[in-house]
C-alpha cells in the first residue's frame, strides 16, 4: 500500500491533473489542502522548499517534496503504473 501525501489547492488545474492520475492508478493518498495565499503555505514550504502546489511526498520511495504536476504524473506512472499492469 502506497504511503502518499499530496499538498494541493482547491480549484488548481495542476493539482487536478495529479489527483486524476492517482485515481486512475487506484492509489490512496492523504490530501493536504493548502491556503490560497502563498505567504501562508508554510507547511508545503517546509516539505518542498517552495510554496507552489501540487507537491507529492512518497516516503516509501524517498520522495520528500516533488513539485511540478508533469513530473509528479510521470513519477506516478513510472513507479506505480507497472504494478497495475502486472496485477
Amino acid at each position: 500500500m502506497a504511503n502518499l501525501e499530496l499538498y494541493e489547492l482547491e480549484g488548481c488545474p495542476y493539482c487536478a491533473k495529479v489527483t486524476s492520475k492517482l485515481d486512475e492508478l487506484g492509489l490512496e493518498y492523504e490530501s493536504h489542502m493548502v491556503p490560497s495565499s502563498h505567504s501562508e503555505r508554510t507547511e508545503v514550504e517546509e516539505v518542498s522548499g517552495q510554496t507552489g502546489v501540487p507537491v507529492l511526498v512518497d516516503p516509501d520511495h524517498g520522495v520528500d517534496g516533488m513539485a511540478e504536476s508533469d513530473d509528479i504524473v510521470a513519477y506516478l506512472e513510472e513507479t506505480y503504473g507497472e504494478q497495475e499492469a502486472s496485477a
